[in-house]
């Protein structure tokens, strides 16, 4: 089966600084009522660390899976303001988003130390969503690829095969992140194309074997167009995914997306 269609979409939510608790379970109970039974998508919602207790709740009984926005690669100890992988674990997470642009500008994180996140989150059996992507000034200067060859091999591929297979990775262009100046379906598939070919190349898997997901500026508007490149396994929402009605939309529209493609198979 080809990239992008072997598999149900994923789209993933990233509310990053948003949401109190009574917001985050109102919008959890409108996604699980829209998404009562069977979807034709997988989808992951990621609240802000305080929310997440509250939020599996609602979302006990449907197929909607918790992601959390970040974690410490230690397990405990003194580490004042960190949240550990087990912690995650225990408030019904089954996905981690690491290395996000806003993390490494804000944060200083390096690849190094998202290595060390990607392990943890694998030995505690959370997906990792692995974000990579280059900024404006590096587009500009045709080092779209090295950027995401050095962040991708950096942080996922000195791994072994077995966790390299478990994990997810986010292309987010950091300059069309929040800017509404989304990367085209083209341009976009080109370095998911670049991504699974340098991890088959690296680490034997197929291309077609990794989840690859495009995030920046993702919108109702554009999710289509996105979602029917067939190197785009599926979407990580931004603020598109604080209301309701614009990520019900878009899940929408992969789902039909993925019911076209299931029936121009048979």
């Amino acid at each position: 089966m080809a990239a992008g269609t072997a598999s149900r979409p994923l789209i993933v939510g990233n509310w990053k600084l948003n949401k109190t608790i009574p917001q985050a379970v109102r919008f959890a109970m409108d996604l699980a009522k829209a998404f009562e039974g069977r979807a034709d998508a997988d989808i992951v919602l990621g609240p802000p660390y305080t929310a997440l207790k509250s939020v599996k709740e609602v979302l006990k009984g449907s197929a909607i899976a918790l992601s959390a926005q970040n974690l410490f690669w230690e397990n405990e100890g003194p580490y004042t303001g960190e949240v550990s992988a087990p912690m995650l674990v225990d408030a019904g997470c089954s996905y981690a988003i690491l290395g996000h642009s806003e993390r490494r500008r804000h944060f200083g994180e390096t690849d190094e130390q998202v290595h060390r996140k990607i392990k943890a989150a694998v030995a505690h059996n959370l997906i990792p969503i692995l974000c990579v992507g280059e900024t404006l000034k590096e587009r500009e200067a045709a080092e779209t690829r090295t950027v995401v060859q050095t962040q991708v091999e950096r942080a996922l591929l000195q791994l072994p095969r077995g966790t390299v297979e478990k994990a997810v990775i986010a292309y987010e262009p950091v300059w069309a992140i929040g800017t509404k100046k989304n990367a085209s379906p083209a341009q976009a598939g080109e370095v998911h194309r670049f991504i699974r070919r340098l991890i088959h190349e690296r680490s034997g898997i197929a291309e077609n074997g990794i989840r690859i997901l495009y995030g920046g500026s993702v919108s109702p508007d554009n999710a289509k167009a996105l979602l029917a490149e067939p190197m785009i396994d599926g979407l990580l929402v931004g603020s598109a995914s604080l209301e309701s009605e614009s990520f019900i939309k878009i899940i929408h529209l992969a789902c039909e997306g993925h019911q076209a493609r299931r029936s121009g198979q048979a």
